[in-house]
């Protein structure tokens, strides 16, 4: 039987709730991503409705109003409730939520379902009190509000998106298409989530983090960019690529080259590069038939045994069952249609 507002069939269920002031760009991108992840066969992964408090249309921070689709009922056969930012109203400013709000909120947890937010919506979330003694982001510009209304709260405003398993939040504007991609890429997979940013137009992945976004003073035009480094380690993730290559490619001192890079994208040289790496392993785990030795080398992790090392840190699961999970996805799709 069907819950309450949505259709019988066996998608994950997304309800975005929108309060007062709620960010255009928010509620629009994450509907957009969500309804842009599909199958091989262009079947939607995920079924997404917009709910406010009593179904209430609500002013938008662009000055236009959203009718949603339901109210808070919806939420209670959700599989993932996201808020996106709002402009306005008490989580902002004091620190209060509407106690209906909040206990809606605080159900989709105890359940056992999934929270997100994107921009600001992370007050939302801390006035619920679900934020209590996990890591989270928000907005850069908001960062010290935030702090000082939620001191409970392990505020990380350099990151673009914090996934803490069960609560995932986000920075502010187009780091919410970030957190969503990255939601599809652990539901199902890199290569969905990658079909889903070329139609959205948008790329499936960014390096770094929000320190990058942060003002300051504009560099001189003679500065150069590691850029190009970037480009030429990930066209040769399988080679050996050590801090002293990379400086040299970029001719630059390593000194130089490591404060230049963490400036341009937020992570160490080191860091970076494992990002990367672990997302080409992904990629060949889901779309080819290599064995994970031979992915291990092509990816630059050189071993099955170093592949696994941290494959299991970043997604807490092994090559094998990484696979497993993706391909016996896609086969299954491949059996229905």
């Amino acid at each position: 039987m069907a819950a309450a507002g949505w259709s019988d069939d066996r998608r994950h269920r997304i309800a975005v709730l929108a309060l007062d002031g709620v960010v255009a760009f928010d509620l629009g991108a994450a509907t957009q991503i969500f309804q842009s992840a599909r199958d091989d066969a262009e079947r939607r992964h995920y079924v997404v409705r917009v709910a406010t408090p009593g179904g209430a249309p609500v002013r938008t921070s662009a000055g236009f109003t959203v009718q949603p689709d339901q109210g808070l009922e919806i939420l209670t056969g959700a599989h993932t409730v996201l808020v996106p930012g709002t402009h306005t109203g008490s989580p902002l400013f004091d620190g209060a939520l509407d106690p209906e709000v909040g206990e809606a909120l605080r159900q989709v947890l105890a359940a056992g379902r999934r929270l997100m937010s994107t921009c600001t919506g992370a007050f939302v979330l801390a006035a619920a009190g679900v934020l209590d003694g996990r890591p989270a982001t928000t907005h850069w510009a908001h960062a010290d509000r935030f702090r000082a209304l939620y001191p409970k709260v392990r505020l990380d405003p350099e990151v673009l998106f914090v996934d803490d398993g069960d609560v995932l939040t986000s920075a502010g504007v187009a780091a919410g298409i970030d957190l969503c991609l990255h939601v599809v890429r652990r539901d199902h997979g890199a290569e969905v989530a990658n079909r889903a940013a070329r139609r959205c137009v948008v790329p499936p992945w960014r390096d770094g983090g929000q320190s990058q976004y942060i003002e300051r003073p504009v560099p001189s035009p003679t500065d150069t960019t590691t850029e190009p480094t970037r480009r030429w380690m990930i066209e040769n993730l399988g080679d050996r690529l050590d801090l002293p290559a990379m400086a040299a490619h970029a001719r630059m001192s390593v000194r130089t080259f490591t404060r230049r890079f963490r400036e341009e994208t937020g992570l160490s040289p080191g860091n970076w590069l494992t990002g990367q790496r672990i997302e080409r392993a992904r990629h060949l785990l889901e779309r080819t038939e290599l064995p994970v030795d031979q992915v291990a080398r092509v990816a630059g992790f050189g071993t099955a045994a170093s592949l696994r090392q941290h494959l299991q840190a970043a997604l807490g699961v092994s090559p094998q069952a990484y696979r497993r999970t993706f391909r016996g996805s896609a086969q299954d799709a491949t059996q229905e249609s």
